[in-house]
């Protein structure tokens, strides 16, 4: 059972929904076009607000459906950990896609939704907060990650192996990112058809 939730939650994931509702609408692949990321924030360079919130609610729902199977049927912590890390890793390397997928920041909301409420309003909070204040999504994404490990020590102590990992991985895959806040090269929420 554990084994066939691990690798079903990783499937999930990897239904890049940018991909496929670009697919639908017609709209060009978010892999060549933008940052080349299969992700809502690249998706909001180049489609309307509505496929946006379409692509980010999808997004989201993948992590929240994985960890709300994973619950129901009372898994250990270990495995809705795995768990956790297997649909943000299908979301990052979907192998519906070639592995090229999004950057795992909403999928990994939405397991923190089903994981720890608590933990998901701080996540959120301090993404706008970023936000606010430097208009850049890439930071307000890291910013959060690197929040949500440090408060899961004292709010979900159990998830916070699980969540300290997925938190390194999704700065990892925020390396470019970085490398461009840096530099000062990093483009701001609401430029178009820019690298991000």
């Amino acid at each position: 059972m554990e084994i066939l939730l691990i690798i079903s939650s990783y499937l999930i994931g990897s239904l890049s929904s940018s991909i496929i509702v670009c697919k639908i609408l017609r709209l060009p692949d978010p892999r060549t076009t933008g940052s080349k990321n299969a992700g809502a924030t690249n998706i909001s360079r180049f489609a309307s607000k509505k496929v946006t919130f379409v692509v980010l609610f999808a997004d989201i729902l993948k992590g929240v459906i994985a960890i709300a199977i994973a619950e129901y049927f009372l898994l250990e912590t270990l495995f809705i950990n795995i768990i956790s890390i297997a649909v943000v890793l299908g979301h990052i390397f979907p192998i519906f896609f070639n592995f090229r997928g999004g950057k795992g920041i909403a999928t990994f909301f939405g397991v923190l939704i089903i994981l720890s409420p608590t933990l998901s309003i701080i996540a959120l909070i301090s993404w706008i907060l970023v936000i606010l204040l430097f208009k850049y999504s890439s930071l307000a994404s890291i910013v959060s990650t690197i929040v949500v490990a440090i408060f899961s020590y004292f709010i979900s102590y159990d998830n916070f192996i699980g969540l300290t990992i997925l938190s390194l991985l999704l700065i990892i895959k925020h390396q470019e990112n970085i490398v461009r806040l840096i530099k000062g090269k990093e483009n701001k929420i609401g430029n178009k058809n820019k690298v991000s």
